[in-house]
């Protein structure tokens, strides 16, 4: 009786193991591509909408949304190299807030913030641009209802769509 019950618990606890293996299994992938995301002032941001365009003189502007924030970063060409931040007005951020008093806009430029972008791949096949960047941009028209600066750090752009 005592090998009989034993029997029983051993399979009835395969079958508890096997059931609970197909129940815990589900594929939960989800792609973010194209993506621009980083941490804004030490908390993580991603932009619901991102975008590229590639200008004749062949400069390149990428442009990513949320619901009330843009963040624009223009870079001189679309070469894969790092864009340094600060030294000129042809490589700059920009980042917008706009809220129910108006828009705060802060902003690179010569003299004003620092950072770098960094195109790590320009995939002319497909038309998209990956890359890194970091910076901080200042508050360009000294409006006191925001800080002086807003820093965004560990920024990724991958694959997003050039037009």
């Amino acid at each position: 009786m005592c090998r009989l019950m034993t029997s029983i618990m051993k399979k009835l606890l395969l079958i508890i193991s096997v059931v609970f293996a197909f129940i815990s299994c589900q594929e939960d992938v989800r792609f973010n591509n194209p993506s621009l995301q980083g941490m804004k002032d030490n908390v993580f941001w991603r932009a619901i909408e991102t975008k590229a365009t590639k200008a004749a003189n062949g400069s390149l502007v990428i442009e990513a949304y949320t619901g009330n924030e843009t963040l624009t970063i223009k870079l001189d060409s679309y070469i894969e190299k790092s864009y340094f931040l600060g030294t000129s007005t042809s490589r700059t951020a920009t980042y917008v807030l706009s809220d129910p008093s108006g828009l705060i806009t802060f902003s690179t430029g010569f003299g004003i913030g620092d950072g770098q972008i960094v195109i790590t791949e320009y995939d002319a096949a497909n038309n998209t641009v990956s890359g890194t960047f970091k910076f901080n941009v200042e508050n360009t028209y000294k409006n006191p209802l925001a800080g002086d600066v807003v820093n965004f750090q560990q920024g990724v752009f991958y694959k997003v769509p050039v037009r």
